[in-house]
């Protein structure tokens, strides 16, 4: 959010297994539970390989984002092949029709609030290390510019998500679940909060590591957990009129078969063990969801209030919709698009669907918020033998169809030949980005380079750039999906 976003489109993409993927080589077997998991479980990998010998379960992880895992399963398309889901909340996959039905036993397993945290002298400096504050107070103070702060983007992150319903809900003062109505109202208390927002990410962890390296930024919105695991310490800071937390439930799928019901079980059972339930406080900073475990000392003793969510799946996606299309700071996004020869037949036709969906096309759980949104500024800069002229466009505040419309087109005739000046299109990128705040690029191409590959590996020294690397029949719309922000 800091800088414009640059995408490299080709079809060949490995930038999906930054957000799907398996827990070592455990395949199925009538002792293996087939989990599909957020990246947040990711830390509980190293106890879960002790589930096979104390628990008698392997377990089995695949990695997906909120949506994305909400969409599989809402649809169907986990029956048979996965056995249960462990998302940090369970709370937007609910509001789906007919999710419900595809759900069976939940067990909660541990519990983490989304607060501010600040770094100390800043806390200091606002009087937020020494009394209580209300979601009203910091967003006066974000108004007035007087603290920054980072927070995962809630299309993609449960965290940002959750974020985004407790400032809501406590600054419309909502006795019950948030209405649409509420979320009008509140949308101008929103603008100020949000105008102090200055990084983003698709992930608690990534957020986590993208203020790490940005030290101008105050402070980050984020699971307690991620926090209090900060690389510099934090001074956390916990909103007098509530939160909202994950409670991360380990959930059995209804189709599920028998011996699947009962390795669930087992492993629920196991991991709410007080042994394992201090080990995952001491391990990954959460707070044990059992009432035998005593809290440590780093962990706030205040009483928590948990703030309402939506019951209606409308308002959720209106508050989502409201946050990134009125709310947020414009986004910019810079694709730079490999139309070489070498991306005849289905590569360019998959660069094209990719492209066209984020005009809108996408209409499923996950990719209804990937469109471009409302005042969002769009550079396509497509590149053979050279770099072509960069094609702006611009999406209004209010009626974005003409333009989108427009990326559309544009899209659709894009046609593949000549030769393959990946360099050259990113000098001519990186050159003027680099005068700016940090550049996000993800670099995928279908592996036929011009010989200046080295000094493009040199090129990326002194510059911020994130690489995406190579597979050959990968899903651009997926990895498009996952890093835009």
């Amino acid at each position: 959010m800091r800088g414009p976003l640059a995408a490299l489109l080709v079809p060949a993409l490995l930038l999906t297994a930054a957000c799907t993927g398996e827990s070592g080589e455990v395949t199925d077997g009538p002792d293996v539970l087939r989990v599909l998991a957020g990246s947040e479980i990711k830390d509980l990998e190293p106890l879960l390989e002790r589930a096979a010998s104390e628990a008698g379960v392997r377990v089995k992880l695949t990695y997906t984002g909120t949506l994305d895992g909400a969409d599989q399963v809402a649809g169907g398309r986990a029956d048979g092949k996965l056995d249960a889901t462990w998302f940090s909340s369970n709370r937007y996959l609910s509001l789906i029709d007919g999710a419900q039905a595809k759900l069976s036993t939940q067990t909660k397993i541990m519990v983490s609030p989304v607060v501010l945290g600040l770094k100390p002298a800043k806390a200091a400096e606002l009087g937020w290390d020494a009394e209580q504050v209300t979601w009203a107070d910091i967003a006066a103070a974000a108004r007035d510019g007087r603290f920054s702060f980072g927070m995962t983007n809630p299309a993609s992150s449960n965290s940002g998500f959750s974020a985004l319903v407790g400032v809501a809900a406590a600054l419309s003062d909502a006795d019950g679940a948030l209405s649409a109505e509420q979320v009008a109202a509140v949308t101008p208390r929103l603008k100020d909060f949000f105008s102090a927002q200055r990084l983003t990410a698709g992930s608690s962890g990534w957020l986590a590591d993208a203020y790490a390296r940005d030290p101008s930024v105050d402070g980050m919105v984020n699971y307690e957990s991620v926090l209090l695991g900060a690389r510099e310490p934090l001074t956390l800071v916990y909103p007098g009129d509530g939160v909202v937390s994950a409670d991360y439930p380990l959930t059995l799928l209804a189709s599920a078969p028998e011996e699947k019901k009962v390795l669930y079980g087992k492993l629920a059972a196991w991991l709410r063990t007080p042994a394992v339930q201090k080990e995952i406080m001491t391990g990954t900073h959460r707070r044990p969801i059992s009432g035998g475990v005593p809290l440590e000392p780093r962990f706030s003793s205040a009483q928590l209030i948990e703030l309402p969510f939506p019951n209606r799946r409308s308002t959720a996606d209106e508050l989502i919709a409201t946050y990134l299309n009125q709310v947020r700071v414009p986004a910019q996004a810079t694709f730079v698009l490999d139309t070489s020869g070498s991306m005849k037949g289905g590569r360019i036709d998959a660069l094209r669907q990719a492209l066209v969906a984020l005009t809108g096309a996408d209409t499923s759980v996950s990719g209804a918020f990937t469109r471009f949104s409302n005042r969002e500024t769009v550079t396509m800069i497509p590149f053979s033998g050279s770099p072509r002229p960069p094609v702006p466009f611009t999406v209004p505040e209010r009626n974005p169809e003409a333009v989108l419309a427009e990326i559309r087109s544009f899209a659709e005739g894009l046609d593949a030949n000549g030769g393959t000046a990946i360099y050259d299109s990113l000098k001519a990128r990186l050159r003027p980005a680099g005068r700016g705040g940090p550049l996000r690029l993800d670099r995928a191409h279908d592996g036929r380079r011009e010989h200046r590959r080295l000094r493009l590996r040199r090129l990326r020294e002194p510059l911020p750039v994130a690489a995406g690397g190579q597979a050959p029949r990968a899903d651009v719309r997926g990895a498009v999906r996952g890093e835009r922000r």
